[in-house]
């Protein structure tokens, strides 16, 4: 339970402390005197959205922080640990949430800094905040939806739905998307296939086209090539042994010779060298004569050695500056190609998937609609039970669970005239799309194929994200009278009973120990606020209760009474909190009562609370 909440600098109160009781406790205080900041305080523990606007004016940051007793064990205490947390020594937890003027968040849990979701996660198994805007969300079908499926406990269910549902999707979008893509992709595939095959045929070496270059080229100058070798040779070694010409090998050996002759060593000492000249030359003559014999000018090859790097120059064309792109272009192309597989084969796979998962939801979603079916007899049965308790004996509330059909017939099959029986994937795989008109001219109407139709139980029903049922809450105000939406079958005073019925029933299947209470007993009075204080005193049997009420009638039965009271002055400009009991209740009551604290308010007053004390029991229904 909430043992101690405190709050700093946030909207009208500067500091404050509540120290609530086990079961009933009531907030009070003048209109704009900041009552409805404890409620504040209260969701921003539950990690509510923060708002920077809620932050005391002058005030860097408003701080609220919550002290809970816990039970023994349970997950709780593993929870506040987990997130590097520990428990007082009393086995209480401290949670803080702060907001700061920039609207910056911050939360702590058990003394460590911890991520929103923790504290959600903490706050989530402990509290319960049932404002004017849940009062108000519920007269939406959606919201009345989730009503239902919190108190039929589909939560684990639904989310199964909802994980089988999006795999069902995806497999109608692929289906739909290879489809509407077949022809694309099977030319790309042709494209693709036909490309590998050339490259393949030609079967190009790496680096082979710069090598061929230099072949061709060398090929295509032999001439040129032959006449510079042999001028070069003819100068080293001449051209033939018959001519007397010198030549560049002859010259180093006369000159070698010379100087070997000579009687000064430094001379004789150059002999090594133009040994080495000689022999570096004689090699270049041997080299030179080789690369001349070497030399082909056979036209059959160079006209081969043409026509393959025709070849090659084909495919750099085609598919990359070079044969290196090229072959790089045929590995990502035979990558792509297993995954394009457009044929007729693999379409029917996907359908029969997308066929396979369409099953697995209509099984889910029959699941869930019998669920709701069973829980919205029993809450419309505890819904009209509270009702009585509340001073609506004569009236009944009814929780209406519809499937949504769809019945919109089956389009045309392409090339036919009659409608085509296909598989709910099938019929989504097309999505939306509009009938060819037939060659006689006759129009045909566009027929519209939602991607979420599918067969439960033999009928066509449109599966959403939340199933395949409209949940709606509706109420006959007596007996005779029509059955009408809640929205629409109650006045002002009987929709926020309606309401609290349904928080209160709601509120007993909660797991939750502390329920908090904002005003739900607007626009009643009299004999229904009575009622209204009376349920919540019930309901603070089993559960901390927490309400802030701008009525006597309510506040009277409360175990323990707090006042948000204004500043010095009475100005709405700085408010404070504090517990009243015995003349100090009284006296508050009295101003509930009556706007003034004179005797007759007082006496009033104190026979309220003495009426609030008399046993009680639950009125029969009528």
């Amino acid at each position: 339970m909430l043992a101690e909440l405190r709050i700093t600098g946030l909207g009208v109160i500067d500091e404050a402390v509540l120290e609530p009781s086990r079961g009933f406790t009531a907030v009070t205080g003048e209109t704009g005197a900041g009552k409805t900041m404890v409620v504040t305080a209260l969701s921003l523990i539950g990690a509510a959205r923060a708002d920077a606007a809620r932050v005391r004016a002058g005030a860097d940051r408003a701080v609220v922080e919550a002290r809970f007793t816990l039970p023994p064990g349970g997950t709780i205490e593993h929870t506040v640990t987990a997130a590097g947390g520990s428990l007082d020594d009393d086995g209480s937890v401290i949670a803080v949430r702060s907001v700061s003027a920039d609207g910056r968040s911050r939360a702590h849990v058990g003394g460590r800094a911890a991520p929103l979701a923790v504290l959600a996660e903490l706050t989530g198994s402990l509290l319960a905040v049932h404002g004017q805007s849940e009062a108000i969300g519920l007269l939406r079908g959606s919201n009345q939806r989730a009503v239902l499926d919190r108190y039929a406990g589909l939560h684990d269910l639904l989310v199964r739905y909802r994980a089988a549902r999006d795999r069902w999707q995806a497999a109608v979008a692929d289906l739909a998307d290879r489809r509407t893509r077949a022809r694309e992709l099977a030319q790309r595939e042709q494209v693709l296939r036909l490309g590998v095959q050339e490259i393949q045929a030609v079967a190009p070496l790496p680096g082979e086209d710069v090598d061929l270059l230099a072949e061709v080229r060398r090929r295509e100058n032999v001439d040129d090539l032959r006449a510079a070798a042999q001028q070069a040779l003819t100068a080293l070694a001449g051209a033939d042994t018959l001519t007397d010409a010198p030549t560049a090998v002859g010259l180093v050996e006369t000159a070698r010779h010379a100087v070997l002759a000579a009687t000064d060593e430094r001379l004789s000492a150059l002999g090594a060298q133009l040994h080495e000249a000689s022999a570096v030359l004689a090699d270049a003559s041997a080299e030179l004569s080789a690369y001349l014999d070497g030399l082909d000018s056979d036209p059959a090859e160079l006209e081969q050695l043409l026509s393959r790097q025709a070849a090659l120059k084909t495919l750099t064309r085609r598919y990359g500056e070079d044969v290196d792109a090229v072959l790089a272009w045929s590995r990502e192309a035979e990558a792509e190609l297993t995954g394009l597989d457009s044929s007729e084969e693999a379409l029917a796979q996907l359908a029969a998937e997308a066929q396979r998962l369409a099953d697995e939801v209509a099984v889910l979603a029959a699941e869930v609609s019998a669920g709701r079916s069973a829980a919205a007899a029993t809450l419309g049965a505890a819904v009209t039970d509270e009702l009585a308790a509340l001073a609506m004996g004569r009236a009944s509330v009814r929780v209406a669970v519809t499937r949504r059909v769809w019945e919109e017939p089956t389009p045309p099959a392409a090339g036919t005239d009659t409608p085509a029986r296909t598989t709910a994937a099938a019929r989504a795989a097309t999505s939306t799309r509009a009938s060819t008109p037939a060659r006689s001219g006759a129009r045909e109407r566009a027929v519209v194929r939602p991607v979420d139709v599918l067969q439960v139980e033999g009928a066509w029903v449109q599966a959403g994200a939340s199933g395949i049922d409209t949940v709606e809450i509706v109420m006959t105000a007596h007996p005779g009278a029509p059955e009408l939406p809640i929205n629409k079958g109650a006045s002002g005073g009987e929709l926020s009973r309606v309401m609290l019925a349904l928080e209160a029933v709601l509120a007993g299947s909660d797991p939750v120990d502390t329920l908090v209470f904002d005003e739900v007993d607007a626009g009643v009075g009299g004999r229904a606020a009575t009622e209204i204080g009376r349920r919540l005193a019930d309901l603070a049997r089993d559960h901390q209760v927490i309400v802030v009420t701008h009525l006597a009638q309510v506040a009277a039965f409360a175990d323990r009474h707090f006042v948000v009271e204004p500043g010095e002055g009475g100005t709405i400009g700085s408010s404070s909190v504090r517990q009243v009991a015995d003349a100090d209740r009284d006296s508050e009551l009295a101003r509930m009562l009556g706007g003034t604290d004179s005797p007759t308010a007082r006496a009033h007053a104190a026979d309220l609370l003495a009426a609030t004390r008399e046993p009680t029991r639950r009125p029969a229904r009528t």
